[in-house]
């Protein structure tokens, strides 16, 4: 009797557990694995050492990646829109503290990655080193 209980202990331990991860999952956008270090040394990322500013990054994600500096940290987002299928149109561009898809000028905040759509903008990890920012999925 007591092995019963605590095997189901055990089970119920294991499966009201949960990760703290963020869920990226959209059937709209592909996971891909990259990582991306951007230096902010650098002309073209040093709008990054100040609070409010963005960053589009072409060559990494789907569409680029949207990086943002909140004023306590960084956010890094992808550009393409989350609620459109991959399309000509589907590449987001940034709008002061906002980024706008073109497919169907709606807007999502830098902070947070929210609009009043159904999915939010797809985020990415970042880690801070020194002067670089690394972002990676």
């Amino acid at each position: 009797m007591i092995k019963k209980w605590l095997f189901l202990l055990t089970i119920t331990l294991f499966t009201s557990c949960s990760n703290n991860n963020t869920s990226n999952k959209n059937p709209f956008l592909p996971n891909y694995s990259f990582s991306v270090d951007l230096n902010t040394s650098l002309p073209a990322y040093s709008n990054l050492k100040f609070p409010s500013n963005a960053v589009f990054f072409p060559n990494a994600g789907i569409r680029g990646l949207i990086v943002f500096n909140t004023g306590s940290g960084y956010n890094a987002f992808d550009a393409a829109c989350p609620n459109q299928a991959l399309s000509n149109c589907s590449t987001m561009t940034i709008k002061g503290i906002n980024a706008v898809c073109a497919c169907d000028t709606k807007e999502y905040s830098l902070f947070t990655g929210l609009s009043d759509l159904q999915y939010p903008m797809k985020q990415y990890r970042v880690e801070v080193i020194g002067s670089v920012i690394r972002v990676y999925n």
